[in-house]
């Protein structure tokens, strides 16, 4: 059985089988800044075979996600602040605290924290940002197409 999931921190994961369970250490973890000013990620989880991602998203107050588009379904659980959206079908749409919300494949928006905001969020595969120029990349800038495509076929 090959594993594919890792937790790029996680230095307590060396050497463990691959049918052992792999316990992250969040609060002993680094904040890694995204593409997107005010925005910084623990990364939990990651399968670049599989396409899943599983982050700590943390934005500071007025930060702001522009416009992309969620591949597969996204999960997204607030512990602290409001996410709301800034543009798109649902614009003006609020999650706050305790509150979690999914959005299907295909749906797109862009959303930002008025106060700041922390949330667990889990991707199928990560979302696909539109950049002025006509590129779409992931989170941190990767051509979106050749990180993750083969995931969608």
């Amino acid at each position: 059985m090959s594993i594919t999931a890792f937790t790029p921190q996680a230095k307590n994961h060396q050497g463990l089988g691959p049918l052992a369970s792999r316990v992250v250490h969040a609060n002993e973890m680094e904040w890694e800044p995204i593409r997107y000013p005010g925005c910084k990620v623990k990364t939990l989880m990651v399968d670049p075979k599989l396409g899943l991602l599983t982050v700590l998203l943390k934005m500071e107050p007025g930060a702001q996600l522009p416009d992309h588009e969620h591949a597969l379904m996204e999960q997204t659980y607030m512990l602290e602040g409001r996410l709301v959206d800034l543009e798109g079908p649902e614009k003006g749409l609020e999650v706050g605290p305790g509150e979690f919300v999914y959005r299907p494949a295909g749906s797109r928006h862009a959303a930002y924290t008025p106060e700041g905001g922390l949330m667990v969020a889990i991707f199928q595969v990560p979302n696909k940002f539109f950049e002025q120029d006509g590129k779409v990349v992931d989170l941190i800038g990767n051509e979106w197409g050749q990180k993750w495509g083969h995931v969608i076929g």
